[in-house]
């Protein structure tokens, strides 16, 4: 902390806050000044200043090298396991010939599932190791095969550990997009992003990169805006104190046109006498107004009604107010008191399940919802929360009930043999190597993986 005299206004400050301020008589005498310091002195503390910041430039370059080399082994686990699927799957039966499929389906078609659900079995291990989610897994692995086939100069300067991850990220990202076949668009790509990606920020990079994208891409933008237009999507994501985020990815135009009418309608707002809002709580509010108030006009004026069901767990003696233990929003996680009365209370979509506020014990599921779910799914649905597979988050609602020992081999349809699983992790399930176990004492389930790897159930987030 450095402290300085301010000798104009007469008082002294302590750097890094401006507002505290210190009596300049505890600092030093009428008339008195600083000693300079001496030379050898500010020698010796630039040079240590130097090489703390050459040993840090030293990490760094060290740092990326690591990531590099993992980029390329995640990559290189995948494409073997595509290559040989047999540890991850098990023998390949159209190897015999005697076998015929169930199904009917072909000696090719059965041999590209194994590879796809090789990969995908591969991808969850090495997600559980590495403690990374699978779509980071498959991320890195896509990566490093774009740039290895696509962008060989920019991926020799990333396992040279002159390109920062970011970049290479950036690089790859806008690669995959131009076309399979265009060699020579690759070529151009590559050779004008090769010095930029080891000298520019992260920000400055991923737009170069756009616009070198755009530049060599051999399709006009109209065909390409075509087919961008089929992205279109929309994202939910968590955030901290009941908060929540939600995105919106179409076309440019129309978001250009909310964003400025949320901004002009969020000003005017702000300009009222007695508003209180800022202008970017204005902009939130404006923009839910519209989505809420479109789908209250739809519901008024058609047979068109929402089909979603949404579960709030809500402990009984919060819900009269005795108590202030927080109820949890199916899907999200714990809201505060006075949303969930207000969901509670009323709407017929809402699924309300009540607990007994010692033991957690479901003393009433709510059978007023349009579309209600069979008991035990409900149950399941509170139990487990969400997916039982390795690290997912996927919602139980949003999941299939799986029989843990499959109904053809006696498996019994109760909650000690059912569990929810996604639809990815249903299929790693039942076609690949990954088992899933439970003890019948005390109701603990684990996985193991193909390689043996043992992993605990997550208990529920939430």
């Amino acid at each position: 902390m450095k402290i300085y005299s301010n000798r104009i206004d007469g008082d002294a400050r302590i750097d890094g806050d401006p507002e505290l301020f210190l009596d300049p008589s505890d600092l030093l005498e009428p008339g008195e000044i600083l000693p300079p310091l001496e030379l050898a002195e500010l020698e010796t503390t630039g040079a240590a200043h130097e090489a703390a910041i050459t040993e840090l430039e030293g990490i760094g370059v060290r740092a990326r090298l690591l990531i590099a080399d993992e980029y390329a082994g995640i990559a290189n686990v995948l494409r073997d396991a595509a290559a040989s699927p047999d540890p991850w799957v098990g023998p390949d039966p159209t190897q015999d010939h005697a076998w015929l499929d169930p199904q009917g389906r072909s000696t090719a078609v059965v041999r590209a599932e194994r590879r796809n659900i090789a990969v995908r079995a591969a991808a969850l291990e090495l997600a559980v190791r590495l403690g990374m989610s699978e779509n980071i897994v498959r991320t890195r692995a896509a990566h490093a095969d774009t740039l290895r086939e696509r962008c060989p100069n920019i991926w020799e300067a990333f396992r040279a550990g002159r390109v920062n991850e970011r970049n290479a990220s950036s690089a790859a990202q806008q690669a995959a997009t131009l076309p399979a076949r265009s060699t020579d668009a690759w070529a151009r790509f590559d050779e004008q992003l090769a010095g930029s990606a080891q000298t520019l920020a992260s920000g400055k990079f991923r737009t170069r990169a756009r616009v070198v994208r755009d530049r060599v891409h051999p399709e006009h933008i109209d065909e390409r805006h075509k087919r961008a237009k089929d992205e279109r999507n929309t994202w939910f994501q968590p955030e901290p104190d009941g908060m929540a985020s939600f995105t919106v990815f179409t076309t440019a135009d129309k978001v250009m046109l909310v964003q400025r009418y949320a901004e002009a309608h969020a000003r005017h707002l702000r300009a009222q006498d007695g508003e209180e809002r800022t202008l970017a709580q204005l902009r939130a509010d404006v923009v839910l107004d519209l989505i809420t108030r479109g789908m209250s006009i739809r519901t008024e004026t058609s047979a068109w009604r929402a089909r979603a069901s949404v579960a709030i767990t809500v402990p009984v003696m919060t819900l009269l107010g005795h108590d202030d233990e927080p109820a949890t929003l199916d899907g999200y996680g714990p809201i505060d008191t006075e949303t969930a009365r207000q969901l509670a209370g009323g709407a017929s979509s809402w699924v309300r399940i009540l607990t007994h506020p010692v033991t957690g014990t479901v003393l009433d599921v709510d059978r007023t919802a349009y579309r209600v779910p069979k008991a035990l799914q409900r149950w399941l649905g509170v139990r487990d929360q969400v997916c039982t597979g390795p690290g997912c988050l996927r919602s139980a609602r949003d999941c299939d009930i799986d029989h843990r020992l499959d109904w053809q081999y006696g498996g019994k349809t109760a909650d000690t043999n059912l569990s929810p699983l996604c639809e990815r992790h249903h299929v790693i399930k039942t076609k690949s190597k990954w088992v899933l176990y439970r003890d019948e004492a005390t109701g603990a389930k684990w996985w193991v993986s193909p390689t043996a790897l043992t992993v605990p159930v997550d208990p529920p987030p939430f």
